[in-house]
């Protein structure tokens, strides 16, 4: 019995469009990074990029369970001497950039790698419900049908 290895010709990609709205964000995220990654398919070989190309619609619907929305902060900082910074993650997804928040949660899911970084260039995240994607036909992957948890509705 050999061990099958996967070429990147045998790749097969492909899009995914994915309704946010009312999902749970971490449970979203993994399971988008699981796509990306290309861990769902059969033919998965580590060291070669196997991932789907993932659209995220709604971004700015995302749901976060208990208080995360007012407890958990981004931090940066701006270079000079006592410019530490931080936002609230509810003060994101109520600013211009709310797609930032799903980003992040599933770049936080892939490894810094140079592959990680390829694969991160397969996920498309818009914050409203409209997407220049149509012409890829994307299948529609409903992530709320997959497990009552990964929706919220409170």
């Amino acid at each position: 019995m050999k061990t099958y290895s996967a070429t990147p010709a045998d790749v097969v990609r492909k899009w995914y469009v994915i309704d946010a709205e009312d999902l749970v964000l971490g449970r979203m995220a993994s399971q988008i990074a699981l796509r990306l990654r290309g861990k769902h398919k059969p033919m998965f070989t580590a060291h070669i990029d196997c991932g789907d190309n993932i659209i995220v619609i709604n971004a700015e619907k995302v749901k976060l369970t208990g208080r995360k929305r007012e407890n958990e902060k981004f931090y940066w900082h701006t270079g000079h001497p006592g410019g530490i910074k931080e936002r609230t993650l509810g003060a994101i997804l109520d600013g211009n950039y709310p797609e930032r928040v799903v980003i992040k949660a599933v770049e936080r899911m892939i490894s810094r790698t140079p592959m990680g970084r390829t694969q991160m260039k397969k996920l498309h995240v818009y914050a409203g419900s409209d997407h220049p994607h149509a012409a890829q036909n994307p299948e529609v992957w409903d992530i709320a049908a997959m497990n009552t948890k990964n929706k919220r509705s409170a």
